[in-house]
């Protein structure tokens, strides 16, 4: 079965299948907010059309400063990028030739750029994807000759968030063997910032992390993330990207929604209810689920013979699951789904029900 390496694009994937795509299509693959952009964006887009006419600030204001601010950080720690993509792309030029640890199952964005800017990439898969319980002694050996780890907090696919005496024990550990630590916090929003490694950057300067701006704010269209770590790294970070690579209508959304509060809680509040209740489902019918702290639940049918003929069932009603064949560690035995707005939320358990009540008969 050919399928693509991402989600979010529902109709290559009818495409390559050869199905005819539904007039109505609810797509799960991808992981954004629910409830769409704050409402800031709809009633102020008037006057972001002057925005257009000029070129955006180049220092990145007013979204630099707003981002300094929310994290209490100097300027001199924060890096902008046209998206988390780009600064993981400046990033794998930073360990160009060299040997960089990627822990899996993982976002597959990683290796990629890792691997066109020639840095040789050594694969550590968790055999305990349930809990993402990090194998300890495996990764502090390989740190020993490693230039760099890369850790997804929380994990994606999985949405689970890894021990945190874990992470500070490699973080102590990688500062005695020189091996930096890239932490890509882009579903960190989901938690909350007192799990964030970001207030860690003075104590750890050999820590980096990535943050995006696309999944809680619903704003993938305008590319938007920002990176931090010690002055130091953000300067020679800086001198590998374009000059203008942040444009001004991405600016100012993003300052502002940084600024969204109430906005945020009641994303979350929204998203852990409804993850909640699909991640019982599933249980009660059999399934291995995660133990997702995210906008989205990763499940493994309890037949995965059964995974071909179920990712089709879901396609002929309209139902785009993330499939997982690309993820080292989870080979296409589970299943990834973002929560949703109501509406497809329910239309996505009757689709569930009418798989399981199929199987079981």
């Amino acid at each position: 079965m050919l399928l693509p390496n991402h989600g979010a694009n529902p109709q290559y994937l009818y495409q390559q299948l050869g199905l005819e795509m539904p007039a109505k299509v609810y797509d799960f693959s991808e992981n954004v907010n629910a409830f769409g952009p704050p409402a800031f964006v709809e009633q102020q887009w008037q006057s972001y059309l002057s925005l257009l006419q000029h070129y955006p600030n180049p220092e990145g204001e007013p979204f630099l400063t707003q981002v300094a601010a929310f994290h209490q950080l100097d300027k001199t720690e924060v890096l902008l990028g046209n998206g988390a993509s780009e600064l993981l792309t400046v990033l794998a030029k930073r360990y160009r030739h060299k040997r960089v640890i990627l822990i899996h199952p993982t976002f597959s964005e990683y290796e990629r750029t890792l691997r066109a800017a020639g840095a040789k990439v050594q694969s550590i898969v968790v055999e305990d994807v349930r809990d993402y319980t990090l194998p300890m002694e495996q990764l502090q050996q390989a740190m020993v000759e490693a230039d760099a780890l890369y850790l997804c907090i929380p994990n994606n696919p999985t949405g689970v968030l890894p021990n945190q005496q874990d992470i500070e024990q490699l973080l102590i550990h990688g500062a005695n063997v020189a091996c930096e630590l890239v932490f890509d916090e882009a579903f960190m929003d989901w938690v909350e910032e007192a799990y964030s490694w970001i207030p860690q950057i003075q104590q750890y300067p050999h820590l980096i992390v990535v943050r995006s701006m696309t999944k809680m704010y619903a704003i993938p269209g305008i590319r938007l993330g920002y990176l931090v770590a010690q002055p130091a790294i953000i300067a020679a970070l800086q001198q590998m990207l374009a000059h203008w690579n942040l444009n001004a209508l991405a600016l100012t959304i993003g300052a502002n929604c940084l600024q969204e509060t109430h906005y945020r809680e009641q994303a979350i509040t929204y998203a852990v209810a409804q993850r909640q209740a699909l991640q019982h489902y599933l249980r009660e019918h059999g399934c291995q689920v995660t133990n997702s702290v995210t906008n989205y639940v990763c499940f493994a049918l309890p037949t995965v013979a059964h995974n071909d003929t179920f990712f089709q069932h879901c396609l002929t009603r309209g139902i785009v699951l993330r499939h997982t064949h690309n993820f080292l560690g989870l080979d296409g035995q589970w299943f990834r789904i973002g929560i949703k707005n109501q509406v497809a939320m329910t239309y996505l358990k009757s689709c569930l029900e009418a798989w399981f009540q199929g199987v079981e008969e």
